[in-house]
């Protein structure tokens, strides 16, 4: 709280005001001081999270470094103790992240080795804040000597001036698809306790590349594998439409150009009751985190918009109680949440990706004196973003799902619940997990 003392004397001293008399009470209240105290309006929440490199609340994440700096991470913050972690854990899908994994990715080098330097002990997490660094090594800063004073079109480079009056040159600082390093090795935490303890499944994978669609019903989701996924470069479970795929990607690779496409995510055993009503939603939350991944266009959540074509009728998931006394739907337009709330059935959601931004054709644009001019940026960078994005879209999917098991268990578990309507959070004994590490 900031104050403030100002004597009555710099604006009473006066004995007349516009030539008026000042009466006895007012000469006697310019003898004292006025104390005036101001209290700041700005609720303290939104002053720590203004920068917005920090996700979540109960399980928060907070992601630093920029594409051409040393390097790139995260803190991971509220992380549940002696849970067994190890980089492994988290460099699987860092791996699966990294650049120059294939001729359809960027060409940069990177091993993107992680290394966890607080939080866990004897391979256990401790309960405090956990770091995990990953250094850069294949840096080219020269490449974007152009960009330095030229705008690339439908990058970030315009609006980080705008708004900060200053930006990182080198690759797009925190614009650059590196800065999700961090959200990856923060979601391979999160996955690893949902998997542990709730026995909950994330899985995504290319259902769209440019005007290649994979047809509506091709994947299984009851039975989709992550072997499935990972049997080709581009990430999609049908080989059929993998190679369609991967071809029109090196179509437009060879030109200089690129193209864009539609990532789907589904979760598989995702416990009941996430979510609230009104504004925190699940769907709504797993929207946000979907949309502040780079490049993201568009979100649908279970029917989307194609929904939007049937009648109630037609649409309504219709419940039924199955031979376990559960009670289930038996279709899933409502992709698993109801009401904001998730009802226990396949979450499934798809996210739409524009074609990259920096492409090597001429393009025009302006510079930072506001000249007109022509571009052709240098640098290396994919031709189609969503193959690596498949593992970016599961940890911020996880994410969320993690930050909503804390609390619904802080919320709706920490009292014996309605055994009638609620179905217990059954989790395996600690020393269970722990006699793996």
């Amino acid at each position: 709280m900031a104050s403030s003392t100002l004597t009555s004397k710099s604006f009473l001293g006066s004995s007349r005001i516009d030539g008026a008399s000042i009466s006895s009470d007012l000469r006697k209240l310019s003898i004292s001081s006025v104390q005036i105290s101001f209290r700041s309006r700005i609720p303290k929440k939104l002053q720590i999270n203004a920068a917005g490199s920090t996700f979540g609340t109960n399980f928060r994440v907070t992601t630093f470094g920029e594409s051409h700096g040393g390097g790139v991470g995260c803190i991971i913050d509220g992380c549940p103790p002696r849970i067994p972690l190890s980089e492994a854990d988290m460099q699987f899908d860092l791996d699966r992240r990294r650049p120059g994994q294939s001729r359809i990715t960027t060409p940069r080098k990177e091993t993107d080795t992680c290394k966890i330097s607080s939080g866990v002990s004897e391979g256990l997490t401790t309960g405090t804040p956990i770091h995990v660094f990953v250094p850069n090594t294949d840096q080219r800063g020269l490449d974007y000597s152009e960009m330095s004073v030229a705008y690339r079109p439908s990058h970030a480079d315009a609006t980080y001036d705008m708004k900060y009056g200053v930006r990182s040159v080198q690759g797009g600082g925190r614009s650059s698809a590196r800065e999700t390093i961090g959200r990856v090795a923060a979601g391979g935490v999160a996955k690893k306790i949902l998997k542990l303890y709730a026995g909950t499944e994330i899985l995504a994978y290319v259902s769209q590349v440019h005007k290649v669609v994979l047809p509506e019903g091709v994947v299984d989701h009851d039975s989709l594998t992550l072997d499935q996924m990972e049997s080709n470069i581009v990430r999609c479970p049908d080989p059929e439409y993998a190679e369609k795929m991967i071809a029109a990607i090196d179509a437009v690779r060879v030109k200089g150009d690129s193209v864009g496409g539609v990532v789907t995510c589904i979760v598989r055993n995702a416990p009941r009751g996430l979510g609230s009503p009104v504004f925190d939603k699940l769907e709504a939350e797993l929207a946000k985190a979907a949309m502040s991944l780079p490049a993201t266009k568009g979100f649908e959540f279970g029917s989307g918009f194609a929904g939007t074509l049937l009648t109630g009728s037609e649409h309504n998931d219709e419940f039924y109680t199955d031979k376990h006394g559960r009670i289930r739907t038996r279709t899933n337009r409502s992709g698993g949440i109801q009401g904001g709330i998730s009802n226990g059935e396949i979450i499934n959601m798809r996210i739409a990706f524009k074609p990259t931004s920096t492409i090597g054709k001429k393009q025009h644009t302006v510079t930072r004196d506001k000249k007109e001019t022509d571009l052709i940026a240098r640098g290396r960078h994919d031709p189609c973003v969503v193959p690596r994005a498949v593992p970016m879209v599961e940890a911020m999917v996880a994410l969320v799902l993690m930050d909503q098991l804390m609390a619904q268990y802080s919320q709706c578990y920490l009292l014996p619940i309605n055994s009638e309507l609620q179905e217990p959070l059954i989790m395996p004994r600690l020393e269970a997990a722990n006699a793996s590490v």
